[in-house]
Parts: structure tokens; sequence; C-alpha cells
């Protein structure tokens, strides 16, 4: 095999495990490559920490080392190509939309998202800003600043995008205790009447709040009846395995 065809192929395997994690036959199927090529390719790769195996014998997923390229083209990136294989699963666990987002001054900024299978979808927020009060990624990023910079934010008149946004400075302040004690946040229709969503804090090695993990999908289905707990706690465990990748 010529160094160039190599380099083809390890591309092309990288390419099908942005998809999601797998076991060799099926990135073999995936890239359609012969399984030995698969295994000799992704033991390389192993070596330069491109892919990780998730446990011996088990499936492989994009490993840490391209976390380090993808920081180099731009602000987040690295976080996004961190955070895809839990986004995926995530979607693969609530057949919604999964996303991740971040704090851009008083705002939330949606860097990346992976959309669910179903017929009816929520339109895609990525790269668009929304406000903190109304939405779970900013009550779950306002939670984590500094005491001057919410009560800053709270003493602003606040965005009421629907009826049933709360705009109350003390109601967000319950809130926030709540994301600290409970690890995740819902929002019923308060950005989008036709919207419930959840979110729950990635941290770095110190605790601190890098980004929100969330799950939205349309208020007729999502979360559904008595599973509103059960999502949180996907939410919140997806983003504590993102953080401690991270840290």
């Amino acid at each position: 095999m010529s160094g160039v065809q190599s380099i083809q192929r390890a591309f092309a395997l990288l390419r099908a495990l942005a998809v999601g994690p797998a076991g060799v036959t099926e990135l073999a199927d995936r890239a359609d490559l012969p399984k030995s090529t698969v295994a000799r390719l992704l033991g390389a790769l192993e070596t330069e920490r491109a892919v990780e195996q998730l446990e011996a014998g088990g499936e492989y997923r994009l490993g840490a080392g391209l976390i380090d390229l993808a920081g180099a083209t731009g602000p987040g990136r690295n976080l996004i190509a961190a955070a895809r294989p839990h986004l995926l699963e995530l979607t693969g666990q609530t057949s919604e939309t999964s996303g991740i987002a971040i704090l851009e001054g008083q705002s939330v900024l949606y860097l990346d998202h992976v959309e669910s299978g179903e017929e009816v979808q929520v339109r895609s927020w990525t790269g668009e800003l929304a406000p903190l009060n109304v939405v779970p990624s900013g009550l779950v990023l306002l939670a984590d600043r500094p005491q001057l910079f919410i009560d800053d934010y709270l003493s602003k008149p606040l965005t009421r995008s629907t009826p049933s946004s709360i705009t109350d400075p003390d109601l967000i302040r319950a809130r926030l205790a709540a994301v600290r004690r409970d690890g995740y946040i819902w929002v019923y229709a308060e950005f989008d009447q036709s919207i419930n969503s959840v979110a729950a804090p990635v941290t770095d090695g110190s605790g601190h709040t890098l980004a929100a993990l969330h799950v939205h999908g349309p208020a007729y289905r999502f979360p559904g009846e008595g599973r509103a707990d059960e999502i949180g706690r996907l939410v919140r465990d997806a983003a504590h395995k993102l953080s401690a990748q991270l840290s």
C-alpha cells in the first residue's frame, strides 16, 4: 500500500468514525475497506491518539489527538471535536436533536448539533445567539458565572420570548440554584412555544463550566410523559463524560 493510499484510507476511517463509535467490522463496511486494512490502520491511528478504543475488544471512537489539531482551526473547534461522539450518543438515546453551546458575552452561542432521525425536527440554531434566561444552556452557563456577572445580568430588562418566559430575577436565581444542585435544568416553551429543552454543564479540571450540552425537541412529544428526570440524567451523564475527557 502506497503512502498516499494509506493516508486516504486513514481519512476514510476517520470520516467513518465521525458518524459515531464502531467496531472493526462496521468500520470496514462504512469505509468500504478490508477488515485487515482497517485493523492495521486503527492500530496506527491509536498510537497517534487519533482514535481510541472504548474497551478491549470493543468499539473505537475519535481520539483526543484530533482535539489538539481541531483546536488550531478556530475558537470552539476543539470543543466541537470532543463533543461530537457524545452528541451522537445522546441523540441515539433520546431520538431528539442534541447540541453544545458556550457563553458569548451575555448570550448563548450554539456551536454544533446532531439531528435526530425524526420526520419533525427542531431547526438548527448552530452559529446563532440566544438570551441566557430563556434557554437551559443559558441558565447552565449563567449558574457558574461570578456573582457580579449574575447580578449585572439580572439587573437589566430580561428577554420575554414567549408568554412562558421567566423574567423575574428571584425566580431565575432559584433556577440557577437548581442547576447547581441537580446538574441539569429543563425549560418548557420559554424560547419558542413549540420547543422543550434540557441542558447540563460541561466543566474543566477545576470544575468551572466551559459549555453546556443540551437536547431539545418538539413540545408535543418531548420529553414525553414521565421521562423528564430520565432524560435530564442522560444529558448530565454525557456532560460528565465529556468533562472527564477534556480534563
